[in-house]
C-alpha cells in the first residue's frame, strides 16, 4: 500500500484528527470568522516573539513583567479554545457560533483581569472586591469547559476534583482531610496570584514553550521535516528492514520539530508506514514502529517537548543541564529501537530498498569515516571559531556572526541548488540518493546551530535562545525560495517572494494554534499545583503511599508508573508531568531517602516525563495508536499493543537510572567514565532488546532470553551485585564530621545519615548528601553547607540552619541527631562485573552463530 493523491479522504481524516487534537477541528467558512482564526493566533505570535526578544528593553516600550505576559498568553490561549474548537463532535465546524463568541471575550477577559487590573489588585493583596471575586468564579468556570473542548474530560475532571477537594477538605476521609477554604481564600489563590492558574507551569508556556513550538512549527512550514525524513530515508533504506529503520531516526529527527506524538505520526508516518509495509512489514507492526518511534520523539533533546522547560523551573537547573541529563538514555532507547526493527527484518527474512550504487567495504568505511571527521570539524569550527571570534570582537561579535552566518547562509543555498529540488509528495518508491538529498537541505541546520550555540556556550535563556534561532528560521524561510530562483537563473511561484511569506504567515499562524491546548492544559494543571500549595496534600500523599507501598521504594516507582500511564491515557504529555510530578517527585525523593537512597530530583521528574509519553500508544487509549492504525490500515488495539512491546525498552530505563544515576551522566568523573558508561548502557540496552524480542542471531532459547537479561542487568546496574561484596561506603561516627569534611575535596559529597522527627513526634531516618564547598577548617566547611551543630552527651545535633542554604533545601532541620557519615570505601571498581556479563554475552553469541549456520546449512 502506498498513500497517493488517490487516498485523499485518509489523507484528510489523518488532518482531521491532528487538528482535532492539536489545533482544533473549526475551520469557519465565513470571511469574518475566518479571519478571526487567522488574525488573532497570528497577533498571539507576534505578541510572544515581542516578549521574547530584547526590544522592549532596548526602546522601554511594551515591557511586560511575568504575572502580565501570562495573564495575556490564557487569555489568547482561551479565546481560541472557544473559537478554534466545537462544543461537541456533533457542533457546527463552518461557522462559530453566537454563543462561543460570547463565551470567548468572556473568558479572554477574565483570563486577562490580572494585567488590566495589576496595579489595583496588587494594592489589594488576599482582600478581593467582589467583582475580583466574581471574574475568578468565572474564569474558573470558563477555563474549566476550555480545558474539556480542547483535550477532552479527563484534565477537566482532574481539576474539577482537587477544586472540589480544596472547599471540602473537612468532609474528606480522615487521611486526607484538612480544614478547607473558604471561597475568598481558594478564588483568591487560584485566580488573582500566581500560586495557582498564572503558577509556573503557564508562566513556562508563555516564556519558553511557545517560541519553540513556533521554532518547530517554521521549521516544519520551511521544508525541513520533508528533509529529515527523506535524507534517513537515503542513508538507511537500503538496510534490512531498512524503511522501518528510516521511520525511526525520522521520527526522533521530527520529533524536534513537533512536540506532538499524534503529529509525529501523521507527518512521518505517512511516508514511512506504506514502505514498510512494502518490504514486508504487516500493517500492525508498520504502525507500531511508527507508533514507538514518534512517541520517543519528545524524549530527544534539545526541544523535548513543553515539559522539559517545566522541569528548568521545577527542578531548579539549567536548561542545558537538562539537556546534559536527558541525553544518554534518550540515545539509548532509539539505538535500542533500530536494533529492534533490524531484529524483527532477521525473523521475517526482510530486506531493504534497492540501492543504485552498491559501494565496497573500503568506500563504505571510507565514507563512515569522513562524515564523522566532517562533523567534528564543523563542530569544532563553531564551537572554537566562534568563541574565538567572540575574544577578539568582543561587543562586535553579534556583527561579525551574523556576517558569517548570511555568507553560510548563501553558500549553502548554492550548494542546495547544484542538486535537484526535494520531491514533497508522500511517495517513495526508490531509493533517494544520499549525497544529493543530504545536500539539498544542510541550510536547515544552520538554525539549530544557532539554537545550540546560544543555549550552550552564551549560556542565554531557553526563550532568548529560541527567538535568536527563529528569528534567522524566518529570514530562511522568506529567502530561500527568491535565492534558489536567483542561482538557477528560474523564475515561477515556487521560487517567489510572495510564497515565502506566505509559507512564513502559514508558519506563525500554526505555531500560535498549536499552542492553544498547551495553553490551556498548563492552566489547568495550575490548579492542581494550587491545590497543593494551599491545602498541603504533598505531606498527605507522602503518608499515604508510605502507608500503601509499606516504605518500599520500587512499589512506590511502580505505582507512580501505572499513576503516569493511567492519567495519560487522557491528558497531554504537559499536563500529565505537572500533575504527576507535583504530587509524587517529592514523595519519590523523601521515601528513598528514608531508604538510604539518595535519589537526585531530576530523576524522578525524569522518571514521570517518560512514563507519560509512554500513555501515548498505551491500549485501550493510545491517540497515536489510531492515528497510525489510520494510515496502515492495520487493527489500532494490536498496534497499541505491539507499540507498547517495543516500548518496554524505554519503560525500564527509568527504574533503572533512578538507581543507577550515571546513566543520567550524574558522577562521572572523567570523558573514560563517560565512554564506558556510554559503550556499557548501548550494549545492555542492545541485550535487553533482544531478550524481550526473543531472537538474537537466531531465535532464542528460554535460558539464553534469560540469560541476556542478566547481562543487561548487570551492564546497567553493575553494583548491584558489587555492592553486596565491597560495601561503597565506609561508616564514620557523627563525632569525626569535622574531621571528615576537612579530609575532603571541594566539590566532592558529604553523605549523612540523620534522624529527626514529623509533625505527628513519629522518628524516621534518612540519607542526605551535600556538595563541599570551600573553607580552611571543618566548622567552615560545615557552615558553607549552611547548618551548624552541637555535641550533647555524645550526640552531634543540628544547632542551627542557615535560610535558603544548600543544607535547608535538603531538609536539614534543627535539632535533627546526625547518626553517622559515609565516606567511599576504597575498592575495586565496580565495572569489572562488565567483564562476566561480556563474556556471557559471547558465549550465547557464539552458540546462535554456530546454532544459525546449521540452520542454513540445513
Amino acid at each position: 500500500m502506498i498513500i497517493t493523491d488517490s487516498d485523499a479522504i485518509d489523507q484528510n481524516a489523518l488532518q482531521e484528527m491532528i487538528a482535532e487534537i492539536d489545533t482544533g477541528a473549526r475551520n469557519p467558512i465565513g470571511l469574518i470568522p475566518k479571519k478571526v482564526l487567522f488574525f488573532v493566533p497570528l497577533i498571539w505570535t507576534l505578541f510572544q516573539l515581542w516578549y521574547a526578544s530584547p526590544l522592549p528593553f532596548i526602546f522601554n516600550v511594551l515591557v511586560f513583567n511575568s504575572s502580565e505576559a501570562r495573564a495575556i498568553h490564557l487569555a489568547f490561549a482561551i479565546f481560541l479554545a472557544y473559537t478554534a474548537y466545537p462544543t461537541f463532535k456533533s457542533s457546527p465546524r463552518d461557522y462559530i457560533p453566537i454563543q462561543d463568541c460570547i463565551l470567548a471575550l468572556v473568558g479572554a477577559f477574565c483570563a486577562s483581569y490580572l494585567f488590566l487590573f495589576y496595579t489595583g489588585l496588587s494594592e489589594r493583596p488576599g482582600d478581593p472586591l467582589t467583582i475580583d471575586l466574581v471574574v475568578a468564579v468565572i474564569g474558573i468556570v470558563l477555563l474549566l469547559e476550555a480545558t474539556r473542548r480542547t483535550l477532552g474530560p479527563p484534565l477537566m475532571v482532574v481539576a474539577s476534583i482537587f477544586i472540589l477537594y480544596t472547599f471540602a477538605g473537612p468532609y474528606m476521609p480522615n487521611i486526607i482531610a484538612h480544614q478547607g477554604a473558604s471561597l475568598v481564600k481558594g478564588m483568591t489563590h487560584y485566580w488573582l496570584t500566581t500560586e495557582g492558574v498564572y503558577g509556573v507551569a503557564l508562566g513556562v508556556s508563555s516564556s519558553m514553550v511557545f517560541m519553540f513550538v513556533l521554532f518547530g512549527s517554521l521549521l516544519e512550514s520551511a521544508g525541513a521535516g520533508n528533509y529529515f525524513i527523506r535524507t534517513a530515508f537515503a542513508g538507511l533504506g537500503h538496510l534490512k528492514g531498512g524503511p522501518a529503520k528510516a521511520a525511526v531516526i525520522s521520527s526522533g529527527l521530527t520529533g524536534l520539530v513537533s512536540g506532538s506524538s499524534i503529529a509525529n505520526v501523521v507527518t512521518t508516518g505517512t511516508f514511512t508506514i506504506p514502505l514498510m509495509r512494502k518490504v514486508g512489514f504487516s500493517a500492525e507492526k508498520a504502525g507500531a514502529v511508527e507508533v514507538a518511534a514518534s512517541t520517543n520523539g519528545q524524549l530527544t533533546p534539545p526541544i523535548m517537548g513543553a515539559a522539559a522547560f517545566l522541569m528548568v523551573e521545577y527542578v531548579g537547573i539549567p536548561y542545558i543541564e537538562v539537556i546534559k541529563h536527558a541525553f544518554l538514555p534518550a540515545i539509548i532507547s532509539y539505538i535500542a529501537l533500530v536494533y529492534i526493527v533490524h531484529l524483527e527484518a532477521c525473523k521475517l527474512g526482510l530486506e531493504g530498498l534497492e540501492r543504485k550504487v552498491t559501494k565496497t567495504l573500503n568506500q563504505k568505511l571510507l565514507s563512515f569515516v569522513m562524515s564523522i571527521l566532517f562533523v567534528i570539524i564543523i563542530g569544532g569550527a563553531t564551537y572554537y571559531g566562534l568563541g574565538w571570534i567572540k575574544g577578539v570582537a568582543g561587543k562586535a561579535t553579534i556583527y561579525v556572526v551574523s556576517v558569517l552566518l548570511a555568507v553560510s547562509y548563501y553558500g549553502l543555498i548554492w550548494h542546495a541548488c547544484r542538486v535537484p529540488e526535494l520531491e514533497s509528495s508522500h511517495e517513495i518508491n526508490e531509493l533517494p540518493d544520499l549525497k544529493e538529498t543530504a545536500q539539498a537541505g544542510y541550510y536547515f541546520l544552520l538554525p539549530v546551530v544557532v539554537l545550540m550555540w546560544c543555549l550552550t556556550v552564551e549560556r542565554l535563556s531557553p526563550s532568548l535562545s529560541a527567538y535568536w534561532a527563529t528569528m534567522l528560521l524566518i529570514v530562511i524561510v522568506l529567502t530561500q525560495r527568491p535565492l534558489k530562483g536567483f542561482i538557477r537563473k528560474t523564475s515561477g511561484e515556487d521560487f517567489s517572494f510572495k510564497k515565502g511569506s506566505d509559507e512564513l504567515i502559514d508558519g506563525l499562524v500554526s505555531g500560535a494554534r498549536n499552542m492553544i491546548g498547551i495553553g490551556v492544559a498548563t492552566a489547568a494543571a495550575g490548579i492542581v499545583v494550587g491545590t497543593v500549595t494551599l491545602t498541603g496534600i504533598g505531606l498527605v500523599m507522602t503518608e499515604f503511599v508510605e502507608f500503601i507501598s509499606g516504605g518500599n521504594l520500587m512499589l512506590i516507582l511502580f505505582f507512580t508508573a501505572i499513576i503516569s500511564l493511567i492519567l495519560g491515557m487522557g491528558l497531554p504529555t504537559t499536563a500529565n508531568y505537572i500533575v504527576v510530578s507535583t504530587l509524587m517527585a517529592p514523595v519519590i525523593v523523601e521515601l528513598g531517602a528514608q531508604n538510604g537512597l539518595i535519589v537526585p530530583l531530576i530523576a524522578v521528574h525524569l522518571f514521570v516525563f517518560y512514563f507519560g509519553i509512554l500513555a501515548d500508544d498505551t491500549p485501550p487509549v493510545g491517540l497515536a495508536a489510531f492515528a497510525a492504525a489510520g494510515i496502515s490500515g492495520g487493527d489500532p488495539i494490536r498496534t497499541g499493543i505491539q507499540g507498547f512491546g517495543y516500548d518496554i525498552r524505554t519503560a525500564i530505563l527509568p527504574f533503572l537510572f533512578i538507581f543507577n544515576t550515571e546513566l543520567l551522566i550524574i558522577g562521572i568523573n572523567s570523558w573514560y567514565h563517560l565512554l564506558v558508561v556510554v559503550i556499557a548502557s548501548v550494549i545492555a540496552m542492545l541485550a535487553f532488546a533482544a531478550a524481550t524480542q526473543g531472537y538474537f542471531q537466531t531465535k532464542n532459547r528460554i535460558w539464553e532470553s534469560l540469560a541476556l537479561l542478566l547481562i543487561a542487568f548487570m551492564l546497567f546496574r553493575p553494583g548491584y551485585f558489587w555492592d553486596k561484596f565491597f560495601p561503597p561506603f565506609i561508616e564514620k561516627p557523627s563525632t569525626e564530621l569535622v574531621q571528615v569534611v576537612e579530609g575532603l575535596e571541594p566539590g566532592a559529597m558529604l553523605r549523612l545519615n540523620i534522624k529527626g522527627e514529623d509533625m505527628d513526634g513519629e522518628e524516621y531516618t534518612k540519607a542526605l548528601m551535600f556538595p563541599v564547598g570551600e573553607g580552611k577548617t571543618g566548622d567552615e566547611i560545615i557552615n558553607d553547607i549552611g547548618f551548624e551543630t552541637r555535641n550533647e552527651d555524645g550526640k552531634i545535633l543540628v544547632d542551627n540552619v542557615v535560610f535558603s542554604s544548600n543544607a535547608e533545601k535538603m531538609g536539614i532541620d534543627f535539632d535533627q541527631e546526625i547518626l553517622l557519615i559515609k565516606i567511599p570505601s576504597d575498592r575495586m571498581p565496580k565495572q569489572i562485573m562488565f567483564i562476566p556479563a561480556l563474556a556471557l554475552l559471547a558465549l550465547i553469541y557464539s552458540l546462535q552463530k554456530k546454532r544459525k549456520a546449521a540452520l542454513v546449512a540445513t
